[in-house]
């Protein structure tokens, strides 16, 4: 940790000459106010668009130029920038990243020009596309006062009126050294890269203290169901439950049943709906633990041609029950089990996807809890499993979204 309260997370990995730089900031969407939704994911468009000591544009051009590629992303609970490219020119988004952590230009003319293109970001995204479109409502409809209710892209209606004022706060309350996290990995040398980073960084000034999230979410009492009538090829399904983060003690059980229910055309849900009753041409489940908050687990399908939603919804139901009061077997829990461990350890093949896991790790739970993950998981027993679908997979706690698909060309 710098004095200025930046957090530096470095590792080695000498497989190949390369590396990746990765800067975190803790803020994302769930930072956000009423009538203020988008502003984290449209500053992370502006990033991009030039400081005092570099040209618009030049960001990605810099770095393209040096050989390495770069990009960004935001979510409910941060943002990230990151780079990879040859380890001997780690040096050059280092400097980069300091300079636009402090000096990034934010004119009317720019902002109101990438507002545009977030806009028709949304447009293509949510808008036109009907099943992302239902998502958005199942979460506006789960949480009742929590900021997760809210897209990361934001609301059409708030993006709209979007200033330059508006970006301005957010960059000089999140983007300081003190809500920042650097996160290092590839073929370099601990110390040197350490040294590296304290000489661009660490004159920066820590900014004020970071505006404290106090909003909880109040107990739901029963399920809530919303109906979306929009032009689409097919029927679709999203329920969702309410479930704690990846630190309760049922996390690792719920992210094994979400494996049971929905990993590979041998998984429950798939084999049932998709393969034997063929209502459905997809059925899926899953579990969304790495989150600050308590989050959701999901079950989603879309109904085949000329079948019926309520046959679909009927049928998931069917398979969430049975799971409920039948324990599963010890050798599809292991399967289960096995299939969680591999794909966490393949997803870090690269050291672009180490770096981003220590990273949204750290941004939510803290990235020594990455050391308790297997763990946890390999100790789920079918007793667990069954516990955990019991006490979360229920009315009390569930949303569902139905698309209702209407022609081309009829009015929504």
């Amino acid at each position: 940790m710098l004095d200025n309260g930046l957090k530096v997370l470095i590792v080695e990995d000498h497989k190949a000459p390369t590396a990746t730089f990765q800067i975190w900031y803790r803020v994302g969407s769930l930072n956000e106010k009423t009538g203020k939704t988008g502003l984290s994911h449209l500053l992370e468009h502006m990033m991009f668009k030039g400081t005092k000591n570099h040209g618009p544009k030049t960001f990605s051009q810099t770095i393209q130029r040096s050989g390495g590629t770069d990009n960004a992303f935001t979510s409910k609970d941060y943002t990230g920038y990151f780079e990879l490219l040859a380890s001997d020119r780690i040096s050059l988004p280092i400097e980069l990243e300091a300079d636009r952590m402090q000096n990034l230009i934010l004119t009317k003319e720019s902002v109101l020009s990438e507002r545009d293109v977030v806009m028709e970001e949304r447009r293509m995204r949510y808008e036109d596309d009907p099943q992302n479109f239902v998502m958005e409502e199942v979460f506006a409809a789960a949480f009742k006062n929590h900021s997760y209710r809210w897209p990361v892209i934001g609301w059409m209606s708030d993006l709209k009126t979007l200033n330059p004022d508006d970006l301005v706060s957010h960059y000089r309350t999140y983007y300081a050294p003190n809500n920042a996290v650097i996160i290092v990995v590839g073929d370099v040398n601990q110390r040197e890269i350490l040294a590296k980073i304290k000489a661009a960084f660490g004159s920066i000034p820590a900014g004020p203290p970071i505006p404290a999230i106090t909003v909880e979410e109040d107990e739901q009492k029963g399920e809530r169901r919303i109906y979306v009538k929009k032009e689409a090829e097919l029927p679709y399904l999203l329920s969702v439950y309410k479930a704690p983060n990846i630190t309760h003690a049922d996390g690792f059980a719920l992210d094994v049943l979400g494996s049971i229910l929905s990993d590979g055309k041998s998984s429950r849900l798939y084999r049932s709906l998709v393969y034997e009753k063929q209502i459905a041409v997809s059925a899926w489940a899953g579990y969304e633990g790495l989150y600050k908050a308590p989050f959701l687990f999901f079950s989603g399908a879309t109904a085949g041609q000329g079948k019926k939603i309520e046959d679909v919804e009927k049928a998931m139901f069917e398979e969430i029950e049975k799971i409920k009061n039948e324990l599963p077997s010890a050798q599809e829990v292991q399967k289960a089990k096995n299939q969680v461990e591999a794909s966490f350890i393949m997803q870090q093949d690269s050291i672009y996807m180490q770096a981003k896991t220590i990273g949204s790790f750290e941004m939510t739970v803290g990235w020594k809890f990455i050391d308790k993950y297997l763990e946890g998981i390999r100790k789920v027993t079918p007793e667990d499993v069954s516990r955990a679908a019991k006490k979360y997979l229920i009315d009390e706690q569930k949303t569902t979204g139905i698309l209702i698909p209407l022609a081309k060309g009829v009015a929504q």
